[in-house]
């Protein structure tokens, strides 16, 4: 594999490789003309992305991978990036971060372990320098022995230098001693292994390590005998000194250390941000700021989106323009009746389905987006994990958790993906099941705030309260049901920052074309299916069998069956169902309330549901369902007694 260059045609692509947060999205985007979800805090990147590279005359696979803070996975994200490696021979687009070299030469040298040959990218280097931090480039590459290229992602800054030096990638010289012990079992393992991807050394240094997630590989590549040998010299390491990997990690983190202090100088913080990224992360001053967060959110989602912009699109746009405009076109083509109502009736296409879903929705959830594009570009979202960490904790879990449940806030069904970033099957598991049942996504929780807007603070905190409770409830239970161990509570927290506007643009943009190819063909599927329903009487029998609950137990007028009936199919549809009914003063401030929790809490939508088979399998994803269904309506019966018991109006 060494000297291994990127025309030679045994080579397997281009791999983007780094630690957590350093842009390597952003700079995957600027190679390929792909984009890649990315943002300023760890774990968006859980899969691999795709795409090509012009490298030496010829296009090349360009692989963007999850983040990595060691080539040892700790996570089933950094496995991901482990296993890539493993699966063929690849040139290695290192991306580190210029404000933290230490963290980037670490990765570098178990990079050059492996015998893959790689091009180190300081990325981020204007922060760097608006710390004060200086490095020289020219020094850093004579100590490692390959080509280092200062990027600015976000500007394309560098971007150009990267496919020449990755034409004449190579393995890079830096080596590091990890005592004579270590040593001789690591020669004694790697002349047992057979010749691979990675470098035998490489995979010898984790075998050592303990690294249980090589346990299949060696089964398949080693005979018996030759496994029963590895296991004999890792005994025998561990007894003479126990803590390999401990002592292989503080070894490379020294080396780091000392080429960091050789080719840079300078730094320091940014008093003004650091002060206020402290403040953010603080027990008492970072409340304020959550506050102020999220109050913005609802001023801007829920008061601007779902209110001022919602009206216009729905009662000018389409209330004096679209709806009427159609309709006065399917009445002069020649078509029977059953058509024109398919289309223009109360169950049409474009009356019903696309009103729901351009009028109501789209208005609401751009908002959303840009307001969450905002707040994850500036890096406040990792710090609002650490806020919340003692919250998590009763739930079993740690602060690593709010992230994949805020992401749900955009969408449950990548949020699940993302689960990926926890440390055991234990806490991703209760993680899916807190984000089917308490997270809204971004499309119903608009709808949400657009009803809540119209009510009294009372009623928000009711709604808030309930399905904030509802969580730590079942996330505190579903800790002491299911078995296993809570991680370490390890996470990067990235600078403090004004978000960048190309990224939000870029980020929102992103969000809206997802919604509008994979929100809005399902808005007008389940009006089809309404439509069909309404005509063979199907809709009727069921509205006519979930009445009795929904009027007696929920407390809400029989015409509300219908929206829990389509919220089966989706709950921003069921969503925007319940928005139509208080436009129109079906439902009182109690009514709204109850049926906001209720479908709050109701089934996730049939994206998620397959993606919760995807990560967990039928019969997990059959028992979160299964419990979340009459669990939901269970707790919108109580609180409609209890309100109703009480004589709270909440006006």
């Amino acid at each position: 594999m060494d000297g291994a260059q990127a025309g030679d045609p045994r080579h397997n692509g281009i791999s983007l490789v780094g630690n957590p947060n350093v842009g390597k999205s952003v700079l995957f985007g600027a190679l390929s003309g792909r984009y890649a979800a990315v943002s300023n805090y760890p774990g968006t990147t859980v899969e691999l992305t795709r795409g090509t590279l012009r490298v030496g005359g010829r296009r090349w696979p360009l692989v963007d991978t999850p983040g990595a803070n060691s080539l040892v996975p700790q996570s089933e994200d950094e496995r991901v990036t482990r296993d890539l490696l493993l699966s063929g021979p690849t040139t290695v687009l290192q991306v580190a971060d210029a404000k933290n070299l230490v963290r980037g030469l670490a990765l570098a040298i178990e990079i050059a372990e492996a015998g893959l040959p790689s091009v180190l990218c300081l990325n981020m280097a204007d922060e760097a320098e608006s710390l004060g931090v200086q490095i020289d480039t020219a020094e850093l590459a004579r100590r490692l022995g390959i080509d280092v290229v200062r990027t600015v992602a976000t500007r394309r800054e560098g971007i150009a230098r990267l496919a020449p030096a990755l034409a004449e990638a190579r393995v890079a010289t830096i080596a590091v001693d990890y005592g004579e012990t270590t040593e001789a079992a690591i020669r004694g393992i790697a002349a047992l292994l057979p010749p691979g991807p990675i470098a035998p050394r490489a995979l010898a240094v984790a075998i050592l390590g303990g690294d249980a997630t090589l346990a299949d590989w060696l089964a398949r590549n080693l005979d018996p005998e030759a496994l029963l040998k590895v296991r004999a010299i890792v005994a025998g390491a561990a007894a003479v000194n126990g803590g390999v990997l401990d002592r292989v990690q503080r070894r490379r983190l020294a080396a780091a250390e000392a080429i960091a202090r050789a080719v840079s100088h300078g730094g320091g913080n940014s008093a003004g941000w650091a002060r206020l990224g402290a403040l953010t992360m603080h027990p008492f001053w970072g409340l304020p700021a959550l506050a102020l967060a999220l109050g913005g959110l609802y001023l801007f989602v829920g008061v601007f989106g779902a209110q001022t912009a919602v009206g216009w699109f729905e009662n000018v746009l389409f209330g004096r323009l679209v709806n009427p405009a159609v309709a006065a076109l399917v009445a002069r083509l020649p078509l029977p009746d059953l058509a024109r109502d398919f289309i223009a009736g109360p169950y049409g296409l474009v009356t019903m389905g696309l009103t729901y879903a351009i009028a109501i929705v789209l208005p609401i959830v751009t908002t959303f987006f840009l307001a969450f594009s905002m707040l994850e570009d500036s890096g406040y979202l990792p710090r609002l994990a650490v806020m919340l960490n003692r919250v998590f904790r009763v739930m079993g879990l740690n602060g690593r958790a709010v992230l994949p449940m805020i992401l749900g806030l955009g969408c449950d069904t990548m949020a699940t993906l993302t689960t990926r970033i926890l440390g055991t099957r234990r806490e991703r598991l209760v993680v899916v099941l807190l984000l089917a049942l308490g997270v809204p996504c971004s499309a119903q929780l608009g709808v949400i705030l657009g009803m809540l807007a119209g009510l009294s603070w009372r009623a928000t905190a009711v709604w808030a309260g309930v399905v904030a409770g509802v969580v730590v409830l079942v996330g505190w239970l579903a800790a002491r049901v299911i078995p296993g161990a809570r991680s370490d509570f390890i996470l990067e927290i990235p600078p403090l920052r004004w978000p960048e506007p190309a990224n939000v643009a870029r980020k929102t943009l992103a969000r809206i074309e997802w919604y509008l190819k994979e929100a809005v063909p399902l808005f007008l599927l389940g009006t089809a299916c309404l439509f069909v329903a309404d005509r063979t009487g199907l809709l009727g029998a069921l509205e006519r069998a979930v009445e009795p609950l929904v009027t007696r137990g929920l407390g809400l007028p029989a015409a509300a069956s219908e929206a829990f009936i389509v919220g089966f199919l989706r709950r921003d549809f069921g969503a925007a169902g319940l928005y139509r009914l208080a436009q129109q003063g079906a439902l009182d401030p109690v009514q709204v309330v109850v049926a906001l929790v209720t479908m709050t809490l109701f089934i996730p939508c049939i994206a998620n549901f397959f993606m919760i088979v995807k990560e967990q399998g039928a019969k997990a994803a059959l028992a979160v369902a299964g419990f979340i269904i009459p669990f939901a309506v269970l707790v919108g019966v109580t609180l409609n007694a209890a309100l109703r018991a009480l004589g709270v109006t909440l006006t």
